[in-house]
């Protein structure tokens, strides 16, 4: 309140309040949550303000330059617990630290003898203000929260069930790592998981080179490792001992149950992991490999991982019925819909059946379908949406997929799977009695399928080269026309195609 006098008189009056120099407060405050420093430079504080214009330049400049130029070391780093915590430490602390700035810049510029109620309000905007600065890095830090208890769910510590991991140069004296795939059909109406896709991705670990062989879920009564000669001395037979009724044996995609039902046959392991250890055992004996560690992902959630991505996009050679059982060529139960012929995009059940289906042609059909399964959600994975659908890509994660990986070793294997991304050549051997000369399915060759793999591998690293066109040759490689007319091509001696190729 001010006086005046008027004619002798005092005279009171009220000064006008300062609407003005507060708007221009909250001005200069939204200026500084985005520029710090903005306001301590309006209010004559410069040395405060340009530190605080410098300390965001230096954050801005160094998370672009991290980003930009050292892109293939995050991704390592963002793998490991110990730089995860301490990513959630910094954003944590940014956030704190930004939004006390914003509060300050509001206190150096804010007009002085504003009403209480105009006081409390402004003070409140600015909090809110401050709130929403700090929201987008609350949700980061919680995203990597995420990421590391997804991270740590799925990846053991080191079980010591796998290969041991040396951190410091973990492929010395290894230049190959065989990691079995394995896709169960576990689900609500089934009894434990078979294993229906079974793949040895044996990569090269200096060129990223990459074999994938595949083996047929109806493989029957085929050799097993010494050590379960007492169980099975003929070959697996599953729970059937009578080898000389061979539609009672068992098939390879039963033998995961079996180690999960049998403790003896893979002592040491616990439940839940006994039943892949046995199949790394089997498969290693059978194509001469030593298996290093091995993914299991059960494909009854494999489609919340589909969903979470968006969807995939394939291309669809012939119509697949969706649902529906054919036993002994007699459908006892009709499909609940098809997959029609053509490039589609499919949404995580269609994906599944894309995948699972056989009864339109067979499992070696079948086997090439998972393959490109893999490969479009691969080439397919979209950042952005990645992103968005996080936290419902690392539930279906953590809920789908099982591994002895250890931990430590996935710096390294991001990295090489960098290599692998920028052009490594990816081949597929599947183990087909119509592509691979003396192999089948019921009593397979172990020499058949040892000499295959490692033809396969041996081609991965050094690729032949294209032979030249002779009359024999051309000649040999013409299709042949039998009696009825038609035309049969000759058995391939060598299995081996690149996936481009097979998958178009």
């Amino acid at each position: 309140m001010a006086r005046r006098l008027d004619g002798g008189r005092a005279v009171s009056r009220r000064e006008p309040i300062p609407i003005a120099g507060l708007w221009r407060a909250l001005g200069l405050t939204v200026a500084s949550s985005f520029v710090w420093g903005v306001a301590h430079i309006w209010a004559g504080r410069r040395a405060v303000g340009f530190s605080l214009m410098g300390l965001l330049a230096v954050i801005i400049f160094g998370a672009a330059t991290a980003g930009l130029a050292f892109q293939e070391k995050l991704k390592q780093l963002v793998v490991q617990g110990f730089w995860l915590n301490v990513i959630i430490a910094g954003i944590l602390v940014l956030a704190v630290v930004w939004a006390l700035i914003v509060i300050r810049s509001f206190q150096v510029v804010r007009p002085p003898g504003l009403p209480t109620a105009m006081r409390v309000v402004s003070g409140a905007l600015v909090v809110i203000m401050a709130l929403m600065i700090c929201t987008p890095l609350v949700y980061a830090a919680n995203a990597t929260y995420v990421l590391r208890d997804t991270l740590s769910s799925i990846f053991p510590g080191d079980d010591k069930s796998g290969a041991a991991v040396n951190a410091s140069n973990p492929w010395k004296n290894k230049p190959r790592i065989n990691v079995l795939l394995l896709g169960g059909d576990g689900g609500k109406d089934r009894t434990g998981i078979r294993t229906d896709s079974m793949t040895v991705a044996s990569i090269d670990t200096k060129t990223g080179n990459t074999v994938l062989l595949s083996l047929p879920r109806s493989l029957q009564k085929f050799p097993v490792p010494p050590r379960l000669h007492a169980k099975w001395p003929y070959g697996y037979t599953g729970d059937a001992p009578d080898p000389q009724h061979p539609g009672s044996v068992g098939l390879l995609n039963e033998l995961y149950i079996q180690g999960e039902q049998h403790p003896e046959l893979e002592p040491g392991y616990k439940k839940g992991t006994r039943g892949a250890h046995l199949l790394e055992d089997v498969i290693g004996y059978l194509l001469g490999l030593k298996m290093d560690y091995y993914v299991l992902v059960n494909l009854d959630g494999f489609k919340d991982i589909v969903n979470a991505m968006g969807g995939v996009t394939v291309h669809i050679e012939k119509r697949l019925p969706i649902g529906g059982e054919i036993v002994n060529g007699v459908q006892t139960r009709p499909p609940t819909g098809y997959l029609p012929a053509g490039t589609h995009h499919l949404n995580g059940s269609q994906a599944l059946w894309y995948g699972r289906s056989r009864d339109a042609d067979d499992d070696f059909h079948r086997m090439d379908r998972q393959k490109c399964l893999m490969k479009d959600i691969a080439d397919q994975a979209d950042p952005q949406k990645v992103v968005t659908n996080f936290q419902k890509l690392a539930k279906a994660a953590k809920n789908t997929i099982s591994t002895n990986i250890p931990a430590a070793l996935l710096p390294a294997l991001i990295k090489l799977s960098s290599t692998v991304k920028k052009g490594a050549d990816i081949q597929s051997t599947p183990f087909n009695p119509g592509k691979l000369v003396g192999f089948h399915v019921y009593e397979p060759s172990l020499t058949v399928m040892r000499r295959a793999t490692t033809r396969a591998i041996a081609n991965s690293v050094a690729p032949k080269p294209p032979a030249a066109a002779t009359p024999t040759a051309t000649a040999s490689r013409k299709s042949t026309t039998t009696a009825a007319g038609t035309t049969k091509k000759p058995a391939s001696a060598g299995s081996a195609s690149s996936l481009k190729n097979i998958c178009h």
